[in-house]
């Protein structure tokens, strides 16, 4: 997505690079991956990108590697440069003041002095000049996605009516808790992280901790100032409905039992950061459901969460279609792509000696992230899943549930109220 500060923090660029009429692995860094309508992509910003999802291990890394890396990457650059080319003609760029705003804000977040900050983005390759740019192009895509957005009607009662009639059997509360949480995350998943690394995180998630804990501090402020997870930062801590069994299944042992017992009262913060799948989830009980019971569309919230679904599930379409749309019309030219195309015998799959064995696929394809993220190169496809409920990337049956919403599984989408 768009370079923000958890880019700048993941080393400067590499001087790889290809050109038009050059080959696949010349080094030019200057060299241009690709055109859009007439608006050049370097081959360093491809670089820059990689090495900053790579996290280091992009010098371990075959020929082959990196250079589906590159394509990956690349491609998620050029839709950027579409949308953002999309936002200037529907005249929704952002204002100076706006970019102001959000720049002191994330270098506020990053908690660095101002020295240790300039000398972060001078090692990530970024200047501030730069990266003013990338923030302008993130708040000018989500400034797109909100107009286009607004095209989208609330359903009628008869469509409302329709999809729960016909999905009855999702709208059940089964014993067990919605949830609130604040997501630090140690790794560079593109979802607006200010934390590098496992320390970093760890510190963060303590400190964040110790304010929801205090009681001195809203829950939703911080879960909209800290969490480094698109749908808690956005939702001010809003996560979704657990039953009793899926809590059993996502979280560690002992975390339901804690949960569902009678010391764990509705509004109360969990009072240990809970580890799950690499990341660091401080949690909030905002509501504990005793027994099963089955819903009608008149029961509190219910008429309200299928209409948010019909709405969400509709804005992402059209904001996917209109992405589609958008790519279909511009004059793309891929050099890198075509460089690969004329030269498919000159990539090696031999990784240099000594190298671990690197996972390809987990560098070549980018992280999708938020509002706020800043590592991935494509704001554009990440933006469209803002229309949708998503869980912290860490959980995988939340995420699940969140891909489910926009096909309209009501048990998956939104949490039991």
């Amino acid at each position: 997505m768009i370079l923000a500060l958890a880019a700048v923090l993941g080393g400067c660029s590499g001087s790889t690079g290809a050109g038009p009429g050059t080959g696949v692995q010349d080094t030019d860094p200057n060299g241009i991956a690709a055109r859009v309508n007439g608006k050049d992509i370097r081959m360093e910003e491809v670089e820059k990108a990689v090495k900053a999802q790579a996290q280091g291990e992009e010098t371990r890394m075959s020929p082959l590697e990196l250079a589906s890396a590159r394509l990956s990457v690349l491609q998620q650059l050029i839709q950027t440069e579409v949308m953002y080319q999309k936002a200037e003609k529907e005249q929704v760029l952002p204002s100076d003041e706006d970019v102001n705003v959000e720049v002191n804000k994330r270098k506020t977040a990053s908690g660095m002095s101002a020295e240790e900050f300039d000398r972060k983005m001078k090692e990530a390759g970024e200047t501030e000049q730069s990266w003013r740019l990338n923030i302008k192009k993130e708040l000018a895509l989500a400034k797109l996605q909100e107009k286009i957005a607004g095209r989208v009607e609330a359903p009628k009662d008869s469509e409302i009516e329709a999809f729960y009639n016909g999905n009855k059997e999702q709208f059940k509360n089964k014993r067990g808790a919605e949830l609130a949480a604040i997501v630090i995350d140690p790794t560079n998943s593109g979802q607006g992280d200010t934390t590098i690394n496992q320390e970093t995180a760890n510190i963060k998630a303590k400190e964040v901790g110790e304010k929801a804990l205090s009681g001195r501090f809203d829950f939703a402020t911080l879960a909209q100032e800290s969490s480094e997870d698109l749908q808690t930062r956005s939702n001010r801590g809003d996560w979704r409905y657990f039953s009793e069994d899926e809590m059993k299944q996502t979280f560690p042992q002992g975390f339901a039992e804690a949960i569902m017992g009678p010391n764990m009262e509705n509004g109360k913060i969990f009072p240990q950061a809970i580890p799950l799948e690499g990341k660091i989830l401080i949690i909030k009980l905002q509501r504990k459901q005793e027994i099963d019971e089955d819903l009608t569309l008149e029961s509190p919230n219910v008429r309200q969460r299928v209409t948010e679904m019909l709405i969400n599930a509709r804005k992402s379409l059209l904001w996917q279609s209109y992405i589609a749309t958008a790519i279909n019309e511009a004059k793309v030219e891929n050099y890198l792509a075509k460089n690969v195309v004329d030269n498919p015998n000159e990539l090696s799959g031999a990784r240099p000696a000594g190298a671990a064995n690197v996972n390809a696929a987990n560098t070549a394809t980018p992280t999708t992230s938020p509002a706020g993220s800043n590592t991935n190169t494509s704001t554009a496809t990440n933006e469209a899943n803002t229309t949708k409920p998503t869980a912290p990337a860490a959980n995988r049956p939340a995420a699940a549930n969140a891909a489910r919403s926009a096909t309209g599984n009501t048990n998956a989408a939104a949490p039991n109220r």
